[in-house]
């Protein structure tokens, strides 16, 4: 899916295993979404989780007249950024870093996650602390510390949208029993998201449902994940 092309903020969302990684079987089962965020005036963009197919991810921004300036990892977990996992080894950002020579925005707490995840090293690992701001252009992307499903989940906040990783889905969240998984900070990181602008449209890292993005007041009123009334209800229902 495409941003309108009138628009400075260039925003694509590419579902693996149908717009790239289409004759892989594990990009197929996953769904995991690839996000380009950038400004279409200076033509440099940022990837979100490039994994499976890279060089297909960075050709289709590359048709747009774009350039990958940087990654933003929502988290470690290799369908996001790459490395072995059940059995196979997905690309991701050091198949990126062969061809392009950029940051990869981290939060701190997760830095030591994604080290073990992809070897990549610290001289290509921009470390951030919750509520730092990368500019892209003249765009502005929040970081926002959603930890939970990872010690340093982070979301990104760009113009009312906000790229959600595995930290909330359209109907669920991420999971919490996972290495680095913390059942009780994951309360407190959907909180802070449902506290959002009710407008505020939601990317989620994967395509769990039909839709591939919705409102936030949408996602308070439907996902059970908002439900329980407080941390002890949360984490009488998810919390095992």
């Amino acid at each position: 899916m495409a941003d309108n092309p009138d628009d400075r903020l260039y925003f694509r969302q590419l579902l693996s295993g149908r717009d790239f990684a289409t004759s892989d079987p594990l990009a197929q089962q996953m769904v995991n979404f690839v996000y380009a965020i950038g400004d279409r005036t200076t033509g440099e963009c940022l990837l979100v989780d490039p994994a499976y197919a890279v060089d297909e991810v960075i050709d289709t921004v590359t048709a747009d007249g774009m350039v990958v300036s940087g990654v933003l990892a929502t988290h470690y977990h290799p369908d996001h950024v790459g490395g072995p996992m059940m059995g196979y080894t997905i690309e991701g950002i050091t198949t990126l870093l062969e061809r392009v020579d950029c940051p990869i925005h981290v939060q701190r707490t997760e830095v030591p996650w994604v080290r073990r995840a992809t070897g990549v090293g610290d001289d290509h690992l921009a470390i951030h602390e919750p509520g730092d701001v990368v500019r892209v252009g003249s765009i502005d992307v929040t970081l926002v510390h959603t930890p939970g499903h990872t010690p340093g989940s982070q979301c990104f906040h760009v113009e009312g949208r906000l790229v959600s990783g595995d930290t909330l889905f359209l109907d669920g969240c991420g999971r919490t029993d996972l290495p680095g998984s913390n059942p009780e900070e994951m309360y407190h990181s959907l909180q802070k998201l449902a506290a959002m602008p009710a407008a505020t449209v939601v990317y989620p890292g994967h395509r769990y449902s039909p839709p591939p993005s919705a409102t936030l007041e949408s996602i308070r009123q439907n996902n059970y994940v908002f439900r329980p009334n407080s941390a002890e209800q949360w984490l009488q229902m998810f919390g095992g």
